[in-house]
């Protein structure tokens, strides 16, 4: 995306083949394989984004922001048409497998996020927000105190919201 708001169009055309993928299983696991819409779908939420390219934002993540524009045009979809989606059941495995791909590109914008924060804020807020451990499993592991952990996710949060939002906060 950001070699493509540079003006290397290269880089914006590969960046739209690889969203359209993305955007397919997005909208297949919402809507089935066979609906006759998804592709429309598609190339609806490929328009938007490279028409609202502009309104990115370099130090926003790119998925969140794709992601969003996606589910407003699958709401407008159902709207005009008054649509209701049924899936055998057979079709919620296809969903489980097609959210492992989706998590994946959202741990990786989370490892992103969380790699400029300081060691100990980064372990605390792995251990007990992203594994489940509870504070004093967290603090046994990572050899810091439960006060230690409980502000390391407190500031450590803080610092990601802020990141997130587009603001900009110390880490310490």
């Amino acid at each position: 995306m950001l070699r493509g708001l540079d003006g290397d169009a290269g880089a914006h055309r590969e960046l739209l083949g690889h969203l359209a993928t993305l955007l397919r299983g997005f909208y297949a696991r919402r809507m089935g394989r066979e609906a006759v819409d998804l592709e429309d779908l598609v190339q609806e939420t490929l328009v938007a984004v490279h028409t609202r390219r502009m309104t990115f934002r370099r130090d926003q993540l790119l998925t969140p922001w794709v992601y969003a524009m996606a589910r407003y045009k699958l709401i407008d979809h159902q709207r005009r048409g008054r649509h209701r989606v049924t899936e055998p059941i057979e079709a919620a495995y296809d969903v489980a497998e097609a959210d492992a791909t989706e998590a994946a590109t959202a741990g990786a914008d989370l490892d992103r996020l969380m790699a400029a924060l300081p060691a100990k804020q980064r372990d605390a807020i792995r251990f007990v927000k992203v594994q489940g451990l509870s504070v004093a499993e967290a603090a046994l592991r990572s050899g810091q105190s439960e006060s230690a952990i409980k502000v390391g996710i407190h500031r450590g949060l803080k610092v990601l919201m802020a990141r997130v939002r587009g603001g900009s906060i110390d880490a310490d």
